[in-house]
């Protein structure tokens, strides 16, 4: 293993694809970088805890994130309410009525087994010495998630002070990731109850931003101490436009992709497709092909899981094998540059 250097990083959703972001994260980790901060969003989200919680109980290596990667059994996270499991008139209900298919508590309970097993169940678990940050965002993790009610991108716990009015020491991180990754018309939405007694709804944070890139990145205009990584599962557009919503692939003995597809993958991927086009952007990410996996391939195999894994070692490997920071940032993060001074 190459000298421990610090990085933070920052993972894209991608449903049961996000197998592939802790084979890339493995490869950065056997490569010597050793996660400090991760932000992450839907299945970013989901890995982002595990590792952050692995971080916090210093049991991070390659064989650690194997073992992660290899016991996520996603067929046990399909849970159907009772009227969702009538055949077909169920799921089209839980389709139609906006509630989702699946409740989702098979899922937030599996991620708090998890994070039990490293010792962090609320965020005071995952709090970081780190005066450099605004105390706000001194923690080792954060998840992207959608407020449709208040029609904002939140960013929790970084906001549960601001926005709701609520101790994010006390919040629960299973929580947090159940409402990141509360996929709309899949598994339900999450309700959070401010402190004035208000109500929001919250869904996947891939609706607002899949692949938050510049989340953790400076604002200051200084150098980075440290570089912060992206891993993302993005398909290449419009190629892969039906593994972005698969339920939208019916529409397609129509034809060519319709507009209501092209509309629907825009509002969820473009912003994140304009931002890997940004040179900045593009050096500092790796990109793990999926495009065998469908988003809600469920009934993944474990030779499945193996392979998505492997395919994650092996985008991380050779990123790294032409990474170097110090090109990164004399090229991109120069002081007295003002287009990308506020990249990391």
């Amino acid at each position: 293993m190459a000298p421990t250097t610090r990085a933070d990083l920052v993972l894209s959703g991608g449903g049961v694809k996000g197998i592939g972001l802790v084979g890339a994260v493995a490869a950065l980790v056997d490569g010597g970088h050793l996660p400090q901060r991760i932000s992450g969003t839907s299945a970013g989200a989901l890995v982002g805890a595990v590792l952050a919680a692995a971080v916090h109980a210093k049991r991070v290596d390659a064989d650690e994130l194997k073992s992660i990667a290899m016991r996520i059994d996603y067929r046990a996270l399909l849970d159907p309410g009772l009227v969702e499991r009538i055949p077909i008139l169920g799921p089209v209900w839980g389709v139609a009525s906006g509630g989702g298919v699946y409740r989702g508590e098979a899922l937030r309970d599996w991620v708090a087994e998890q994070l039990a097993d490293y010792r962090v169940t609320t965020f005071a678990d995952l709090r970081i010495a780190d005066r450099s940050l605004p105390p706000e965002q001194r923690y080792r993790l954060v998840v992207t998630v959608a407020d449709v009610t208040l029609g904002q991108l939140v960013r929790l716990p970084w906001d549960y002070q601001r926005v709701y009015g609520l101790d994010p020491d006390r919040q629960l991180v299973a929580d947090a990731v159940r409402a990141s990754t509360a996929i709309p018309f899949f598994y339900r939405p999450v309700t959070l109850t401010h402190a004035d007694g208000t109500t929001s709804t919250l869904v996947d944070g891939g609706l607002l931003s899949n692949f938050p890139i510049d989340s953790l990145d400076r604002v200051d205009g200084k150098v980075p101490r440290w570089p912060t990584f992206g891993v993302t599962l993005l398909p290449n557009l419009p190629a892969e436009n039906a593994q972005v919503i698969p339920a939208l692939r019916p529409l397609r003995a129509l034809g060519a992709p319709t507009l209501l597809e092209q509309v629907v993958t825009t509002m969820l991927v473009g912003r994140d497709q304009a931002h890997l086009n940004q040179p900045w952007v593009s050096a500092r990410t790796i990109r793990v092909d999926t495009t065998d996996v469908g988003v809600l391939d469920f009934d993944l195999s474990d030779a499945d899981k193996l392979a998505l894994y492997d395919k994650g070692v092996a985008a991380g490997r050779d990123f790294l094998a032409t990474w170097d920071f110090d090109a990164y940032t004399s090229r991109f993060r120069q002081p007295l540059n003002p287009g990308p001074r506020r990249r990391r």
